[in-house]
């Protein structure tokens, strides 16, 4: 009997357990065997697994979160965890992984995960094992991809919450920041400003101007408009400046916590200009909770791909979709750089046509 090992990697995410179920099903349909590990590399390593059976993922495809755990520090190749290493002296453990392998006689591991848990996949597979990756990140900023499920839960919730404070800054005559996650890539805030119809959208691809953001906000109440709505990605920064981080995790594979921005923004706003600003930080928000049926959607048709790969023994690649199709592609190719906006995007070009700022005059 062939045998499937699966794992979630990272950050938890809206359509994990449905991919988990997607697999599952679509695995034991055909005679194999899965066995899930727990706590994403985590339990690879200690070797912490289930047996999954139909009925464990029976009633799971609406749920948030893994049912199988996660871990965003645990990286086999830099190993910080005890008792095989600390943050002060990482291991690598290639022989362990290959061990893990031998152990359990697996014919594949499926790694449900984003950028960090895909690099991890692709080495691997340079170690000569059969993996299959399944991409997953409310960024939506894995290359190679037109969507990573996740993203569309997060940005339904940020619309929400972009149209939920608009009636609190029109009764305050507030200027109220919404801030998103989105690292390195704007996708979230791009478009929930858009759909929610913000003001100010300041995103990592275009460095904001403090100049520019007070002069259209005056330009606003100037026009009669007492209220602003500004959307803001945790990893935009002014022209000049650096990332707001909010702490350092030395042992995980993304080591900056960003975070605090929109209090940045939040204080300029009050010192350069007679108008109260109120911050809303959606944080976890976005990453928690019941997935959008697209969510659902995609992570099972990403799921049952992953295993049609297994069959065809297409190992060193990750699932992905383009237009309606799902397609195959190389790991190597999906980490090897971020899908980030472009500043000349007919997104970006909506978004000035409809009266839209990205706190910089130099955009529209």
């Amino acid at each position: 009997m062939k045998k499937i090992g699966l794992l979630t990697g990272g950050g938890d995410c809206p359509g994990l357990n449905a991919v988990i179920r997607a697999v599952a099903k679509s695995a034991l349909r055909n005679g194999y065997k899965v066995i899930g590990f727990k706590d994403g590399f985590k339990g690879f390593i200690e070797n912490n697994f289930v047996d999954i059976e139909d009925r464990f993922v029976s009633g799971i495809i609406a749920k948030g979160g893994t049912i199988l755990g996660t871990s965003n520090i645990a990286n086999p190749f830099r190993y910080t965890l005890p008792p095989y290493g600390t943050p002060d002296s990482p291991s690598d453990l290639s022989a362990k992984v290959k061990e893990i392998f031998e152990l359990h006689e697996l014919d594949c591991l499926i790694t449900i995960g984003g950028d960090g848990t895909q690099n991890m996949a692709y080495k691997i597979h340079q170690m000569g094992l059969p993996v299959i990756g399944v991409p997953k990140t409310i960024d939506n900023d894995l290359a190679s991809t037109d969507y990573t499920f996740g993203y569309d839960t997060a940005f339904q919730i940020a619309t929400e919450a972009v149209d939920r404070v608009h009636t609190t800054a029109e009764s305050h005559d507030r200027v109220l920041i919404v801030e998103t996650m989105g690292r390195y890539a704007g996708w979230i805030a791009l478009r929930s400003a858009i759909a929610g119809g913000g003001d100010i959208v300041l995103i990592p691809e275009i460095e904001y101007k403090s100049e520019d953001i007070i002069s259209y906000l005056k330009k606003r109440r100037a026009n009669g408009k007492l209220f602003s709505i500004i959307v803001v990605a945790e990893g935009a920064k002014e022209k000049g400046g650096d990332l707001t981080v909010s702490k350092v995790v030395n042992n995980s594979t993304d080591p900056l916590r960003l975070g605090g921005v929109s209090y940045k923004i939040a204080d300029m706003v009050e010192k350069n200009t007679c108008f109260e600003a109120r911050v809303v930080v959606l944080g976890h928000l976005q990453r928690g909770g019941t997935p959008t049926a697209f969510d659902r959607w995609l992570s099972t048709c990403f799921g049952s791909k992953a295993v049609e790969l297994f069959e065809e023994k297409k190992f060193g690649k990750m699932v992905a979709i383009r237009g309606q199709n799902f397609i195959e592609v190389d790991l190597k190719d999906a980490v090897g750089f971020l899908k980030r906006v472009e500043r000349d995007s007919e997104e970006v070009k909506a978004a000035v046509n409809v009266g839209m700022s990205f706190g910089n005059s130099e955009v529209g």
